[in-house]
């Protein structure tokens, strides 16, 4: 399997072979269908995150619990991606919400990665409008239990615990959208947006370890991560696997399931 993260030169020595899938959406409500339309990377289709990655809301299963696996396999076919497609996810947000179609489509056995840098890296001119392929025989296929946790496993201690959303609401010092502010207890702060750099691609392998280092990985480690609702986690998941320290789990109700129930929440560092 491809690395999770690929360099633009590496894609556009592919161009015609891989497929491009803008999965820009914004907490803020803004519409990320319309900013794909108004400018995208040539030959990219639009991947709605709400409709295709997630199921629907509820305080029980949290704000973006996985999908039905046959409600992903429709969105994937109706965007032209089939069972063989090597599928390069990106967005405007160093990759933070395009990790959800990666991982997505990485655990169930297909060939993805992000575009690093997203759309600003690609370089040339973009293309506004929509655009479409060929449907495609996408399988549905169970989403694998041994890359996810429950409820019970994150309040159990037994796994490193990692929260990708930003340091101060990992403090507890503001919650703009779920039910309570603060952190699982015992979760490991770990922001996703910080694997990022000041031009907007990944860190260095090196400086990845490090930071998952400091946090009490070390490879092998069996990790979880979480954030709001199971989004930006996947971010750090392909973070720990570009930094070949394997594969670790998602937990999908992330904070937006936990704090809707009365289990004790934590806050500081």
């Amino acid at each position: 399997m491809i690395d999770p993260v690929v360099e633009p030169q590496w894609v556009r020595e592919r161009a015609g072979r891989v497929v491009l899938a803008d999965v820009r959406w914004y907490l803020d409500g803004r519409s990320g269908r319309a900013a794909y339309e108004q400018g995208h990377l040539p030959g990219a289709v639009f991947i709605d995150l709400d409709r295709w990655l997630a199921g629907p809301a509820s305080p029980a299963a949290g704000r973006h619990p996985l999908p039905d696996p046959e409600v992903f396999a429709e969105g994937m076919a109706a965007a032209g991606i089939g069972d063989d497609d090597t599928v390069i996810g990106y967005d405007d947000a160093g990759g933070a919400i395009a990790a959800r179609l990666v991982w997505l489509l990485r655990v169930t056995g297909r060939e993805a990665a992000l575009l690093d840098g997203g759309l600003s890296a690609y370089g040339g001119k973009l293309v506004s409008g929509s655009e479409s392929r060929t449907r495609a025989v996408f399988t549905a296929r169970p989403w694998p239990g041994d890359r996810l946790a429950d409820l019970t496993e994150v309040t159990s201690g037994a796994a490193v615990l990692l929260d990708a959303r930003d340091g101060a609401r990992f403090r507890g010092e503001v919650e703009p959208v779920d039910p309570r502010a603060g952190h699982i207890p015992g979760a490991r702060s770990l922001p996703s947006r910080e694997n990022i750099g000041g031009a907007g691609r990944f860190l260095p392998v090196a400086e990845l370890r490090e930071r998952f280092a400091a946090v009490g990985v070390r490879e092998g480690s069996d990790v979880v991560s979480y954030c709001g609702s199971g989004v930006t986690a996947c971010h750090n998941l392909l973070a720990l696997e570009h930094a070949g320290l394997g594969a670790g789990r998602l937990y999908p109700g992330s904070w937006s399931q936990y704090s809707a129930t009365d289990r004790p929440a934590a806050t500081g560092e």
